[in-house]
């Protein structure tokens, strides 16, 4: 999840939930200091093999599989020197072993920017890990994944692009190469094959990518009399916050200036994988009293940084239920964890996807990014949500496409 710049300095921090946005293209540029390389069609380039005096470490193995490759590799034209240091770099990354610490060529940076300003090419679902297998956090609203029955929590074991030259088993593929898999232009076609809990058999879908320009609030009024409003965010992108403000001043211009006997406001985080986290922290600030803090960051030094509501409450009085699942995810579950702990609002549906931890970004040489995890975050009473998932209080699985058995029970609640 990103954090915006703003009053503070440790918004330079980002919840990366897609981040696994669903779908990179390819194409590497990386420069980085003391250490070069030069787009040729050999090996045989300039490249310093000078360690920096303040590292200790003993690169000889690395040069000398460097060099048996140039002499007898036997298709020289697949040796390209910038791929071949892209790869080291991100095997170095992911030689971590935390998927959410990635290295993104400048392709793949600039798609995760442009998916959060809403709108980008692809099928439509954000991906990232179940118990350590890929897994889809959720499909977006109105996307081809979404009408093609994609669910939440569906393992991805298998990727076939026939156009691409792609047909690989998940679990031999890091995340970034899961989305550069996934990710194409509209009208092109790839297959996924899904495992989900409770079918026998893997399921195929093939999917038509295409170009979304998708809403991250929307209002609708529920409920016998309709007047419950229902405020579904999306997901927490650049234009969140904005749409947000127009759609509470409809909700208080029905309840107030029209006076209506509105009886509250329904949440809908549903299949929400987050997004900006500041975007999260000021949505809060309209139900909790000003200072009041929406969630903690915790160092790994293990001390602490409170990110606290700056703003006046416009919906400080208003009853209050959020609807959550197992696509909801990072800032989706700052919201949602931070309104059950300030103000006891209560959440409905399933439990939540589990992404705890908050990933800086650092933007190095030619657009490429390097998102680092840095930090985990606390809901308000201290509680780390990662693997785990927030637990509703009304727990209801939704088993049925032609009903809503969690929004008939958020708004029992309203009774």
């Amino acid at each position: 999840m990103r954090v915006k710049v703003g009053f503070s300095k440790v918004r330079k921090f980002i919840l990366i939930f897609v981040i696994a946005v669903i779908t990179f293209t390819g194409g590497y540029f990386l420069g980085v200091k003391g250490f070069k390389a030069e787009v040729t069609k050999s090996l045989q380039v300039n490249i310093s093999r000078a360690i920096p005096p303040d590292k200790n470490v003993d690169f000889s193995l690395f040069w000398q599989v460097w060099d048996t490759l140039s002499a007898k590799y036997f298709d020289k034209s697949k040796l390209v020197p910038s791929q071949l240091v892209y790869g080291a770099i991100q095997g170095m990354v992911s030689a971590v072993g935390d998927p959410y610490t990635m290295y993104l060529p400048p392709s793949q940076n600039k798609i995760v920017n442009d998916d959060l300003s809403g709108s980008f090419e692809g099928v439509g679902i954000e991906i990232g890990y179940k118990n350590t297998h890929l897994a889809v956090i959720s499909p977006l609203p109105g996307s081809p994944a979404e009408k093609a029955g994609v669910k939440p929590g569906d393992y991805i074991v298998h990727i076939t692009d026939t156009k691409k030259g792609v047909d690989v088993d998940s679990g031999s593929i890091a995340l970034s190469q899961a989305v550069d898999y996934i990710r194409g232009p509209a009208g092109t076609v790839i297959t996924l094959t899904l495992v989900r809990d409770g079918d026998a058999n893997p399921i195929t879908v093939p999917l038509t990518r295409a170009k979304l320009i998708i809403p991250s609030v929307i209002l609708s009024w529920v409920g016998k009399d309709s007047l419950i409003a229902d405020i579904k965010i999306a997901k927490f992108d650049s234009a969140t916050v904005g749409e947000w403000d127009k759609m509470v001043a409809e909700v208080t211009d029905k309840c107030l200036t029209q006076k209506a006997a509105c009886k509250g406001i329904i949440i809908d985080l549903r299949n929400n994988p987050g997004g900006y986290m500041q975007s999260a922290v000021d949505i809060a600030g309209d139900f909790v009293s000003m200072g009041t803090t929406v969630v903690i960051q915790q160092n790994g030094d293990g001390t602490k940084v409170e990110y606290k509501s700056d703003r006046l409450p416009r919906l400080e009085n208003y009853k209050v239920v959020i609807l959550i699942n197992a696509g909801s995810a990072s800032a989706s579950e700052i919201l949602a964890g931070a309104l059950r702990d300030d103000k006891g609002i209560k959440l409905v549906g399933d439990k939540s996807f589990g992404k705890g931890t908050i990933q800086e970004p650092v933007e190095v040489a030619g657009g490429s990014g390097l998102h680092v995890t840095t930090a985990k975050w606390l809901t308000p009473d201290g509680t780390w949500v990662h693997d785990k998932g927030l637990t509703p209080d009304v727990e209801i699985a939704n088993k049925e496409a032609s009903a809503d058995a969690q929004l008939d029970a958020a708004i029992n609640l309203f009774k």
